[in-house]
Formats: structure tokens, sequence, C-alpha cells
């Protein structure tokens, strides 16, 4: 980016050249504009008819802004946004311009939010950003926005070869409930000041995240702070020790080609992240600020021309300075997993006398649930006292049903193909039986899921003749105490023999077959109610 240009405040970067990292808004509606529309958005209710009829005008005030460059000049290089927070003027936003530099407007009396961009006209002379959080319009009022008052944001990593990428700043305030958002997209030379009397305290919180290309690794460098000012200057040159490590692997169990994209940003508040291409097997590390909180890694796999792309994520998660985070993607062994966060939606509900499943069944060895799972066909069944009350096709783990409201034993079936036609397939199934009948209000079936993990390579393989000890972990209704037996089978064969073999400490051991074999997993639960499943991954993984 061109520190001359004028900053953007609503700019997506392009997609760089392959191999090379970029930077991008999140693909989650770009949340960087969808937080500034829903903020702007937010206004007082609407008064009923009487009230508006009996309600005064509004006093009104004249505003000038002063505009001054670092030379102290008038400028006519910025661009500034004044937004209503609370009061008569809490729905104005106005973006007022004069070349002169010295700008004039008439509003409501309220509280405001004034941030302003000051450009300078040289080659390379950076932008500053300056922001009055705290605007009381009570009387006719000036403002002087200088650029001289500003201070450097100086944010970088302890790596001389480290090439700058993208920076975006962005400030919140809240105040009578309300909250006001802005933001800035700059180059490197962006300076910033606080302006005007401070606000209450902890009522701004202001963020600043810078991204740097290095020759081995990438950093993602964020911080967050609260206070009752904006910031004046900001400098940080954190130390590789006070970094975390976030690693991304690209895994290719079918052979696949093509380029996938990794992308790393923080949980929290308004960002920009960083994009980084990947090829099979290939790896992505970035280096982020724990001071920033929990972080985000979202991966997009290859797609042909006029395809829709396979999306993976992994939301939320710690880092710690000094310690390293690895996420795969798209690795075996694929099969059904289940949401364990707290409040998150249940995988099969009643409701009354409709009755339906959502479950991811084609999440991948991580158990990242697939935006576009590839799949060759797919249905879901369900049978009422051994009756076929409807199948489903089309979509992996999910169906929609209407039974009858008396209590009767069910059997939910879901069945999916893996592969595209291209890659070599495998078939998941899960089948579970319960007891149901009406209910009053949505409740949760009680469905539950194995997750094998074994470890493999990034081509979803694992050495031939090699004594496995594979992780076996239930999610859903009877996860934790809630087992009353499990029973773990393999097939070497595509399955059509199975091998009951031990389970203890929470792995089933068994001894992998000759290499360019296959190994399918099977389990059986019985939960402490007596509900039951029965998973089979057919082709789960092969040896080498």
């Amino acid at each position: 980016m061109n520190d001359s240009s004028t900053p953007s405040r609503t700019t997506a970067s392009p997609r760089n050249a392959p191999g090379a990292p970029r930077p991008a808004f999140r693909r989650r509606a770009l949340r960087v504009l969808a937080l500034a529309g829903v903020l702007s958005a937010t206004t007082l209710s609407a008064l009923p008819p009487t009230a508006v009829a009996a309600a005064r005008v509004p006093e009104t005030y004249t505003l000038t802004i002063r505009h001054l460059d670092r030379q102290g000049a008038a400028t006519d290089a910025y661009q500034t946004r004044v937004t209503g927070i609370s009061g008569p003027g809490a729905s104005e936003a106005v973006t007022p311009h004069d070349d002169s530099g010295t700008v004039t407007v008439r509003l409501p009396e309220g509280r405001y939010l004034l941030d302003s961009t000051v450009v300078g006209r040289e080659e390379g002379s950076g932008t500053d950003w300056i922001v009055q959080p705290r605007l009381d319009l009570d009387r006719d009022t000036t403002v002087t926005v200088d650029a001289r008052t500003t201070a450097p944001v100086d944010v970088r990593p302890q790596d001389p070869e480290a090439r700058f990428l993208s920076r975006l700043g962005a400030v919140e305030v809240t105040h009578g409930g309300t909250t006001r958002f802005a933001n800035v997209m700059a180059g490197p030379g962006l300076r910033v000041a606080h302006l005007g009397p401070d606000a209450e305290p902890g009522s701004v919180k202001e963020w600043f995240d810078t991204y740097w290309a290095g020759t081995t690794t990438d950093y993602a460098l964020g911080y967050t702070f609260t206070s009752s000012r904006a910031l004046t200057g900001l400098v940080r040159h954190p130390s590789p020790s006070s970094l975390a490590a976030v690693k991304v692997r690209r895994a290719a169990p079918d052979g696949d080609a093509g380029t996938a994209f990794a992308s790393v940003q923080p949980s929290a508040g308004p960002t920009v992240g960083l994009v980084q291409p990947l090829r099979p097997l290939g790896t992505a590390t970035v280096l982020v600020t724990p001071e920033r909180g929990r972080w985000d890694v979202e991966y997009e796999g290859p797609s042909a021309p006029g395809e829709t792309p396979n999306r993976y994520a992994r939301n939320g998660f710690a880092v710690r300075a000094g310690a390293t985070t690895t996420h795969t993607f798209d690795n075996a062994v694929f099969g059904p997993a289940l949401d364990t966060a707290p409040g998150a939606r249940p995988a099969g509900v009643r409701d009354g006398a409709a009755l339906s499943l959502d479950v991811p069944l084609l999440a991948d060895g991580e158990g990242h649930a697939p935006s576009a799972p590839r799949f060759r066909a797919a249905t879901t069944t369900l049978h009422r006292d051994g009756v076929l009350i409807g199948t489903r096709r089309g979509a992996p783990g999910r169906g929609a049903f209407t039974t009858t409201p008396g209590a009767a034993s069910y059997r939910l079936t879901a069945t999916a193909t893996r592969g595209d036609g291209a890659a070599p397939s495998g078939r998941v199934t899960a089948a579970w039986t319960f007891t149901s009948a009406a209910t009053a209000r949505p409740t949760a079936l009680p469905l539950s899921t194995v997750r094998f993990t074994p470890v493999l390579g990034l081509d979803g393989t694992a050495p031939a003749d090699d004594r496995m000890r594979v992780p076996v972990t239930v999610q859903g209704a009877a996860a934790g105490t809630g087992v009353r037996s499990l029973a773990v089978s393999v097939s070497t064969d595509n399955g059509t023999t199975w091998t009951r073999v031990p389970v203890a400490d929470g792995r089933a051991a068994f001894r992998n077959p000759a290499a360019g074999r296959s190994v399918s997993l099977r389990a059986e639960l019985t939960d402490t109610r007596g509900n039951t499943l029965t998973q089979t991954l057919t082709n789960a993984y092969r040896t080498r």
C-alpha cells in the first residue's frame, strides 16, 4: 500500500501471486464492514405518533472543523466522519469536506464520535488518524484536527527481513448504551492521536493489527486497549519468545492437487487476516501476539472453476507465548463429529411431531466440519417401530421428518460415500436407535458419535505393519460417564470381515496390514439409557 494514497476504511486486499501471503478481510461477512453497518444502524427507538407530534424540535449547533497537515498548514487532503452516539443527534452520520481545509456543518445537540484521516502530499509521507471519542455538541463548537499532534504506530517484529503487508486500526466508543465504530487501513507510515476531552473510563476500545511477511514465517501482531482515550502513538517490537506460533497444515489424503488457502486472524473485534497459499502437504507458520486474545484459523480447499470450495474453520483457540498450536485440515479419518462447545446446537432435535438430524458426517481427522463436503452419494433414513418413515438424499448427515406423536422406537441412519469420482472412496455410516415421543418444545435427541484419531501422515497414511493405539473418543449424549458398553472392530478387506480389538485407556490396539492396504473402523456403543450407535468407517485410512 502506498503511504501517499488515501487510506481505506472498507477495502479488501487483492490476492497476491502464488506463494506469497496476502492480507484480506476475513470471509465471515467481512466483519469490519458488517460491524460498521450494524453499529451505524443502532439508533433510538421510534416514538409513537402522538409522542412525535408533541416532541420539540431539537436544538442544532454549528460544528466547525479545521484540518492542518504536519507542517501546520491548512489541507484539503483529509477524510472526516462525525457519527452521533447519543442525544437528538444519535442517528446522525456525516462526512463533511471543503477544499479550504475548514468545513462547517450544523448538527443536533448530542454526543458524537469524530475521526479524521489526513494524508501527506509527498510520496511516503504517511497517514495521520486523529480520533475524538467524546465530542459533546451543546453549543457552537470549533475542532482543530492537527496532524502535528500525532505519534507513530510502530509495530514490527524483530526480524530485519520481514516485509510489511497491512494494518488495521479500529476504535469503538460506547455511551448511554449505544456503540459507534470507526476504522482505518493504512501503510507503514501511520501516525495516530487522541483529540478532545477524556470519555468515561472504559468506554473507548481500540484495536491495532499489523501483518508482516518473513522469509520462513509470517507475523500477525495485534493489540487491544480499553480506556477513556484514543491512542496517541503505539510502539511494539515483540521478541520471538513473546510470540505464539500457529501452524496450519494442508493434508491431501486423496492425492488432491491445486492450491488451498489458510487464513489466521484474531477472534475478537474487527480485523484484517493474513491469508497464505498452501500446496499439497504444505505448512504455513504465523507468529501471533497472545495479548490479542484468542485466534481463528480458516481453511479453503482447492476447487475447480465454477465449483464451491470446501471450507473448514477452527475458531477461538487460546495461544501462549513460546508455544506452538498446530491445526491440520482435510486429513483422514473422516467421520461424524459433534460440536462440543457449551450451548452448541444439538445434532438431532425432536419438536412436536417433527424430528431432524444435522450431523457433520464427513468431518476431517481433527473434527473440522466441512462447508461443502465432497461426496458421491448420501442418504438419511428414519424408521419408527421398524416401519420406514422416509428417506432424504443429497446432504450428508442431514434430514427432516414428520412422524406421529406417541412414544416409539426409532432407528435413524445416515450414510455418505466420500470422494468426487476421481479419488479413492470411503463410506461413512452412523445408525442410532432411541425411544422418542412428541415434545412440547425443541428437545435434543440422545445421539452420540465416536471419533477415531490415529496419527497419520499428511497423505492420510500410516506405516504398514505398525502396532497402532488409536485414540477413541465418545461425543454427544454418552460422553463422559454415559457409556454402558463400547466395542471397536477393524477390517482390512474393505469391510468384508471384521475383527474385534481391545480398547483400553481410551485407545484401540491393533496391527496395521501390509503396505497399500486400507483400514476400516467400526464402533458399537450403548449408553446408560439403552440408546445405541453403530458407526462404520470403510477405508478410513491407508498404509504405506
